[in-house]
């Protein structure tokens, strides 16, 4: 055993050294892996030496575990513009920084954070700053980020800032140095907490060994900090989203799922008595704190930016009236100007009387006339960019311009510029980012990083991420990293200097009241659960079709009278329900097209409707069913052609239905029993009452033979069960009775009347007047119109009248419970199901 680890040891060795030689740091630019004398530091020593006792295979293998563990659980994020999301691209080497090198920036970032409290408590103050010449007046008011109709209002809760952000990086002396301000809604928390996830479970014993400080105390500070500014025992808190299209929206739900904060978009809101309220299935329920990831100009339309659909029109008057805390303060971007940056070595002398412990990056504001000529006069020495994120020589907003890089022309162009109007460019030392090491087919590489550090108000003050969110571009001569094509991700380790105690975000028992149910379901989620259910219903229904048509196709009696109008029969229902062309008369290429085709009722389109509307409420969703609902989607979308044969067709549509069982068992055992769950459920009852009614209606006729009776059971899935109680072969009325009117059969209309009714009553009442509500008052007569059905006297008609009344209560549902628009309505009483 000893030899065995003595040779582990010396091949681990080998192996560092291996990589120590093969790396380059580039020239004249701070390293993390390698010191200025060309050595490898100690703590990546440690870390490397423990990685290779692994071995080169088994080190590919957990890479490969961390990638799959992202795609499985759709960790994910969207570029600008993009329709689809992109895998989320995690760097698999860790950013390793020493615990007296932290020490150093999270005071650093504490310091920075208060002085940002104090600008922003001045600023829209008293306005000492400005009136002593401290602050030009044009650098805060030329700023699009400075919302005048919040001057003089002091911010519920009595702070503006509750989570800030610095990116920083290394300067050329190896310190680090602030390059840009998150102060308006700073993002990436979430993907640093994603990152430390997949990392530490690719490699768990690493993780122990090296002592890394553990994120879960900091989210738990955060979350404590807002809960404290409430003013009820058990607060309701709202992550404020854009929307699922934006670019961070995965990170949301996470965080929203991960904290317990109720994921909201502005329409899910509504102002009633000065107060912020949620549109829930139950009424309206206030909001006590919003933690806004939208940018300030657009929370409210009525005030700011009219043309906003992001916002919670009449957000500003509740916060004059102290209605609601929004974190962080609307208004707060306003510091996020490079403008600012000019100007914070001096503001933090007179606010703190203090030098800046972390240094911004040199800038010059060229709003001041001094300032505006030396950057004209040394452009080729700076890099230039807007003053409030603005463009430059028509570049993309936010890019700087290295002035060396610019032609004559565009120099002239930009000068003329800069002394036309001044107060919208800054000059600012130019940034050569130091490198971290990135792991690329099986050597280290040095590429350029910027990290961000995260302080949070907590109820003991402010307190510092123990990481951070990194980013790591592919191009080495990098001056600025975001998301995007050839970026990356890291982990971020803060090692301690001794063993970290395991903790996690569960409180204490004498401080949580006991819950069964989870808070008011707003309705925007019921809407998108309820269309979940519907659409995985829908696209069960036509995978059936394509299997049971398909089937015939294969089957050696396809020749017969009998199969062929069997055969047209299903063809033809696939066509009406816009599955594949109406011309298409070639059922093999219509069991392809209803598979995989782009019409809008195929498989493959259902599919991704079920896709979009899952990805909507992305955080009640288990990461199974999220699992699930991809490998669907991709299990259909995958094949670029259609399926070359029938039996092709038939193996990937049978494969999709598993696959939806397989969802349907994960709702059915594992999803709380709650208002979400019911209505998920309902979705998938009503349109499986309605499909079994046309599936009912197009293979029970006069003219119906034996082989359309076995394809409806087919279709229900209720074959078996028909051939185990009627001995002598399928007939009429006992087909129309299993599948309408049986309540003991799971796919009968009846069983889904049953359920449906089931669920309403246990959904909450808005009133408590004892009238039945309008989804309750349909379900009551449905019911019992189906239940006083007799089997031979029921004809096609009658089962029409079943499915139009199930699509009236489909749309009574989203009257009652998706409460959108500006009436929506106030409970009297509700059950407290949610």
């Amino acid at each position: 055993m000893r030899a065995s680890k003595q040779t582990k040891a010396a091949t681990a060795e080998d192996r560092l050294e291996q990589l120590a030689q093969a790396y380059r740091p580039l020239p004249f630019i701070p390293d993390e892996f390698m010191d200025a004398s060309g050595k490898p530091r100690p703590h990546w020593v440690k870390f490397l030496n423990s990685l290779g006792e692994l071995g080169d295979e088994d080190i590919s293998r957990r890479f490969a575990t961390a990638d799959r563990h992202i795609r499985e659980s759709g960790v994910s994020y969207r570029v600008y513009g993009d329709v689809s999301e992109r895998a989320w691209p995690l760097s698999h080497v860790p950013l390793l920084i020493e615990a007296n090198e932290w020490r150093e920036i999270a005071a650093g970032i504490c310091q920075r954070v208060q002085l940002m409290e104090a600008i922003l408590a001045d600023v829209y103050g008293e306005g000492r700053l400005v009136r002593s010449g401290a602050l030009p007046a044009t650098a805060v008011t030329g700023s699009p980020d400075f919302l005048h109709p919040l001057h003089g209002v002091r911010p519920p809760g009595g702070h503006y800032l509750y989570l800030y952000a610095a990116d920083i990086g290394r300067g050329p002396d190896g310190r680090w140095w602030v390059i840009g301000d998150r102060t308006q809604a700073p993002s990436g928390a979430g993907y640093a907490l994603a990152n430390r996830l997949v990392l530490s479970r690719a490699f768990p014993t690493l993780y122990r060994e090296m002592n890394i400080e553990r994120l879960a105390p900091f989210f738990s500070a955060f979350r404590d900090g807002l809960m404290a500014m409430a003013k009820r025992y058990d607060p309701r808190i709202c992550l404020l989203t854009p929307g699922p299209f934006n670019e961070t929206y995965f990170e949301q739900a996470y965080l929203a799922r991960y904290l317990g904060f109720l994921l909201v978009e502005g329409g899910d809101l509504t102002m009633r008595d000065g107060e912020v309220h949620v549109r829930t299935i139950a009424g309206l329920k206030r909001a006590d704190v919003l933690w806004r990831r939208v940018d300030s100009d657009f929370c409210d339309p009525l005030e700011l930016n009219g043309q906003s659909k992001l916002g919670v029109p009449g957000l500003i008057d509740s916060l004059r009236e102290g209605g609601v805390v929004v974190a962080n303060a609307l208004g707060s971007g306003v510091l996020e100007a490079p403008a600012l940056m000019s100007f914070m070595p001096r503001l933090c002398r007179t606010l703190l009387n203090e030098e800046l412990a972390l240094p911004n990056i040199a800038t010059w504001w060229c709003g001041q006339p001094h300032e505006r000529e030396d950057v004209i006069n040394y452009m080729d020495g700076m890099a230039i960019t807007g003053a409030y994120g603005n463009a430059v020589l028509g570049r993309p907003p936010h890019q700087p311009l290295v002035g060396m890089s610019l032609t004559q022309e565009e120099k002239d162009t930009l000068a003329a510029d800069i002394r036309l109007r001044g107060i919208d460019y800054v000059g600012q030392e130019v940034v050569n980012l130091s490198t971290t090491p990135v792991w690329q087919e099986g050597r280290l590489v040095p590429r350029p990083f910027v990290l961000r550090v995260y302080a949070a108000r907590t109820p003991d003050g402010w307190k510092v991420m123990p990481g951070g969110f990194c980013r790591i571009s592919d191009r080495t001569d990098a001056r600025a990293v975001s998301m995007g094509e050839g970026v990356q991700s890291a982990d971020v380790w803060v090692l301690a200097d001794k063993p970290v105690e395991m903790v996690t975000l569960l409180p204490s028992d004498e401080t949580v009241r006991i819950r069964r149910l989870m808070g008011n379901l707003p309705s925007r989620a019921a809407d998108n659960l309820f269309w979940l259910g519907r659409y995985l219903e829908r696209t069960e229904a036509t995978l059936r079709l394509v299997r049971s048509l398909a089937g015939k196709l294969i089957d050696t009696d396809t020749h017969t009278i009998n199969t062929g109008q069997t055969i047209a029969r299903i063809g033809a229902l696939l066509t009406a329900w816009g599955a594949g062309p109406a011309d298409l008369d070639d059922p093999i290429l219509l069991s392809a097209q209803g598979l995989h085709g782009p019409d809008y009722g195929s498989a493959l389109s259902l599919m991704r409707d079920c896709r979009r509307a899952a990805s909507f409420i992305r955080e009640r969703l288990s990461p199974d069913t999220w699992r699930l609902i991809n490998d669907l989607f991709h299990g259909l979308a995958v094949e670029s052609a259609l399926p070359t044969s029938e039996a092709e067709t038939f193996e990937r549509a049978d494969a999709g239905l598993r696959t939806i069982a397989a969802i349907a068992g994960v709702a059915q055992e594992n999803m709380n029993r709650g208002a979400g769950w019911r209505l998920l459920d309902m979705g998938r009852r009503v349109e499986r009452g309605i499909n079994t009614c046309r599936f009912a209606r197009h293979f029970i006729s006069a003219e119906a033979t034996a082989d359309d009776f076995s394809v409806l059971l087919d279709l229900i899935d209720s074959q078996i069960t028909y051939r185990s109680r009627y001995l002598m072969g399928v007939a009429q009325n006992t087909v129309r009775d299993m599948v309408v009117l049986d309540p003991y059969n799971p796919r009968s209309v009846s069983f889904q009347v049953e359920q449906l009714a089931d669920h309403l009553e246990n959904l909450p009442l808005l009133s408590d007047d004892g009238m039945l509500e309008e989804p309750r008052r349909r379900i009551v007569k449905l019911s019992a119109e189906v239940s006083t059905a007799i089997a031979a006297k029921l004809d096609n008609d009658a089962i029409f009248e079943f499915e139009q009344a199930l699509l009236g209560l489909a749309d009574a549902i989203a009257v009652r419970y998706f409460l959108q628009g500006p009436h929506a309505a106030r409970a009297d009483k509700t059950s407290g199901l949610a």
